[in-house]
């Protein structure tokens, strides 16, 4: 597995889009919907092929009848980070490696881009959301590639977990210096990056 990018969930879009525009001071530009899911993103190109999404569920589009991703149909309050996803070459093989909960499988496409994600049935990832999704991209080349850079850098995501050396033993070999885990008496995440305004944090 390796990191692919980080989400930042909102009641809707133009929040978490604000949310990130204003912790990093950089614009976001527009991503497209997920006709499977019922929601839609907006997307910012990191360094070193990473990004960020904001998303949030699409009001235009009529329920999907099944749970949405990233636990969207349970979330409210304050915009904030809620997701990392991570990649791999073939999904089904990871997925007997990790934990039952991380999901099964769903094929999915949004213009050109196609890609297959783990999703749990009641959309809830394993440690309350602190355990990345995992994506398989069916494309010749990774969407970042594709975005605008605005001079964002990610430093350093910190997972907090009550038992984050658990939540760090499931991941296997995973290994990523910008990736630490951290015993918290509750779940959350905080992402720290250089930007063209100096150092910045996103919650």
């Amino acid at each position: 597995m390796q990191f692919d990018h980080l989400a930042v969930s909102g009641n809707t879009l133009a929040e978490a889009s604000d949310h990130i525009e204003q912790a990093l001071g950089v614009a976001l530009q527009d991503g497209g919907q997920h006709g499977v899911f019922g929601t839609h993103n907006r997307l910012l190109g990191l360094a070193d092929g990473l990004y960020l999404e904001a998303i949030a569920c699409d009001p235009l589009v009529p329920n999907p009848g099944r749970a949405r991703w990233f636990d969207l149909d349970r979330f409210s309050g304050a915009p904030r980070l809620t997701n990392w996803i991570c990649r791999c070459d073939d999904i089904v093989e990871t997925l007997q490696t990790l934990p039952a909960g991380a999901g099964h499988p769903v094929d999915l496409t949004r213009g050109a881009l196609r890609w297959r994600m783990a999703v749990p049935q009641d959309g809830i990832l394993p440690f309350h959301g602190a355990f990345p999704a995992l994506i398989q991209w069916q494309t010749t080349s990774h969407p970042a590639q594709s975005l605008t850079q605005r001079g964002c850098r990610l430093q350093r995501l910190t997972i907090a977990h009550p038992d984050a050396d658990r939540l760090q033993a499931e991941l296997g070999c995973f290994s990523d210096p910008r990736v630490v885990f951290e015993t918290s008496t509750a779940p959350g995440f905080s992402a720290a990056f250089d930007t063209p305004h100096g150092a910045r944090v996103l919650q």
